[in-house]
């Protein structure tokens, strides 16, 4: 089953919607995840397999320009004292680094896929 562009959108929509609520809830649920590097690289890895399925004519480098720069927004706001979150910076470093292995990854595959 292949989804087409617009179900792509709205699921990434939807993901992002979960990422940026559970990031900055006062006291989220707890996930069986732990260590919070290794939640916030699961969501980003995510988001990026999702943004280029659903934006698949976009270059790279844009993707990971906004999805990195939605990781450093979240930290931003992470340090609003009522949110009772802590904004720490190697989180976005932990985002950022997800990002760009993921999207080094697919631009290898597309070469290799356009090669053959």
């Amino acid at each position: 089953m292949t989804l087409s562009r617009p179900m792509w959108r709205l699921l990434l929509g939807a993901v992002g919607v979960f990422v940026v609520v559970m990031a900055l809830l006062p006291h989220p649920p707890s996930i069986p995840i732990e260590g919070d590097k290794y939640q916030h690289m699961l969501a980003f890895l995510t988001l990026t397999v999702l943004s280029v399925a659903a934006y698949p004519e976009t270059p790279l480098i844009r993707i990971g320009e906004r999805l990195s720069f939605l990781g450093a927004m979240i930290e931003v706001v992470q340090s609003i004292p009522a949110l009772h979150r802590t904004c720490d910076i190697m989180d976005w470093a932990a985002d950022t680094a997800v990002i760009i292995f993921v999207l080094a990854a697919v631009a290898l595959y597309r070469r290799r896929s356009s090669a053959i």
